[in-house]
């Protein structure tokens, strides 16, 4: 399964453009309720504006605001980012941290953005659960859990560590182009031979 996902999704990779961590965990944030390709028309303007983290610390409020209008949850998001910027300034000398517990301390870093800037950025295992992850983990028999934390679990112990951050992608990319929420494509799909869900 993983063989035939791979070769299906070669290039799989994170979405979200970056070319640091900070950039990543800020683009990650403000993916939530948002689309990666809408967060990067933005991020360009923002990471000129506030290249590192006492810059985020000490952004105007109104302008960070401005920049993310076009992704929605503009005053939350921009709230999360000062305070991300206040945080890593004050408890990280203004570092991204690699830790699980020191990423979620941060405002809008939960478990799911923690992964994604673990696996992306510092090259460290994880499996990254979101809604395409769940429901194919799922269908595919990898778990018959249903929470986050659980699924992230069962599907790590069936993937090699040094694989884990790619076959998330795999299986996010696999969700958004055959396994769909409603009426996949089970006549298309790879993994077809091993999912006892297919219709």
């Amino acid at each position: 399964m993983r063989t035939a996902l791979a070769e299906e999704y070669p290039d799989a990779d994170c979405e979200l453009d970056f070319t640091s961590p900070l950039e990543l965990l800020v683009a990650t944030v403000l993916s939530a309720q948002c689309t990666d390709a809408r967060v990067n028309q933005v991020t360009p303007e923002l990471f000129a504006a506030y290249p590192s983290a006492p810059d985020y610390a000490a952004a105007d409020r109104s302008d960070l605001e401005r920049i993310l209008r076009p992704l929605g949850f503009q005053r939350a998001k921009a709230g999360h980012l000062l305070g991300i910027g206040e945080k890593l300034v004050a408890d990280f000398d203004g570092q991204v941290p690699q830790g699980i517990d020191e990423l979620t301390s941060l405002p809008g870093v939960g478990r799911k953005t923690a992964l994604v800037v673990r696996g992306n950025a510092f090259g460290l295992p994880g499996i990254t659960v979101d809604t395409h992850v769940t429901r194919l983990s799922q269908r595919l028999g990898l778990t018959g859990a249903k929470t986050p934390r659980a699924i992230e679990r069962d599907v790590a112990k069936r993937v090699p560590e040094e694989e884990q951050t790619v076959f998330s992608h795999r299986l996010i990319l696999h969700g958004r182009r055959v396994c769909t929420a409603r009426k996949p494509k089970c006549a298309a799909c790879v993994l077809a031979p091993w999912c006892p869900s297919r219709g």
